[in-house]
């Protein structure tokens, strides 16, 4: 990487923290008041979004405009908006909105900038926890500053693995996904945010993180974290309309890496 790719990664690197930093404020006041929100549906009664998802991405989104008018934007809420310098963020404005309408802390920020396809920075702010995940490509990954490794000696058997699904994927293959997890003697967690639990994954609170069925919004920031911090993960396809569909998400730690990809079927 040159001086000046790598100045124009860090200088994008301080904004996504800056703007993921103000987001999670904004929507930490939302959550104190969250009785006031009017919920709404999109895809299901499941998946549900509120004023607080949108005004969030459009601070963000101006934030990011105002600095780097030339990149492109993805967002959750408004979709993208394509740029020209080879640089497109990916922001999930508020990942976990189920819990967070609900009063639940598992919920967070996503950030992510993507340049020529590549995931090359993730941030993860989670407001409740207090605790800001920092990745950019070659530069590592942080947790609140401290520098985050998975450990090679956890594995399915001795940790456990983060699992998330929704209604694009039936509750068939759920159960199968399930039972053969459980049968090569794993266990599994799920806390209703995929993109903080793919942070967890980087910073070793669970060995891995499958879901059958994601969106780039919710799962680029915590992939850029996982390769930061050791781990793998099975690639998010980014090219043309591909951005915008869902795909299979797999991050794993290396003791885990190949128990997984068997049950994920890769």
């Amino acid at each position: 990487m040159s001086n000046v790719e790598n100045n124009a990664l860090l200088t994008r690197l301080a904004l996504a923290e800056e703007v993921a930093r103000a987001g999670g404020a904004a929507a930490l006041r939302w959550f104190e008041q969250r009785d006031s929100l009017v919920v709404e549906t999109k895809h299901d009664l499941q998946d549900v979004v509120s004023r607080a998802d949108r005004e969030v991405e459009q601070m963000i989104g101006q934030r990011i405009r105002e600095h780097f008018p030339d990149d492109g934007f993805l967002g959750e809420e408004y979709g993208l908006q394509a740029g020209t310098s080879g640089y497109t963020w990916v922001v999930d404005p508020i990942d976990g909105t189920s819990p967070f309408l609900n009063g639940m802390p598992n919920w967070c920020v996503s950030v992510a900038v993507l340049h020529e396809g590549v995931p090359v920075i993730g941030v993860i702010f989670a407001p409740t926890y207090q605790e800001c995940y920092v990745a950019a490509l070659g530069h590592g990954a942080t947790l609140n500053g401290k520098r985050l490794q998975v450990d090679p000696s956890r594995t399915l058997q001795n940790h456990v693995t983060g699992f998330g699904a929704n209604s694009y994927v039936s509750p068939e293959k759920v159960g199968e996904i399930l039972a053969a997890l459980l049968a090569a003697g794993g266990n599994f967690i799920r806390i209703g945010s995929g993109a903080l639990m793919l942070a967890w994954v980087a910073a070793g609170r669970v060995v891995g993180y499958y879901e059958p069925y994601m969106h780039a919004w919710d799962c680029l920031a915590g992939y850029c974290l996982v390769k930061e911090a050791g781990g793998w993960y099975h690639p998010f396809d980014t090219t043309g309309e591909r951005l915008l569909k869902g795909a299979q998400v797999l991050a794993v730690a290396p003791g885990a890496e190949a128990d997984l990809k068997r049950i994920a079927g890769l």
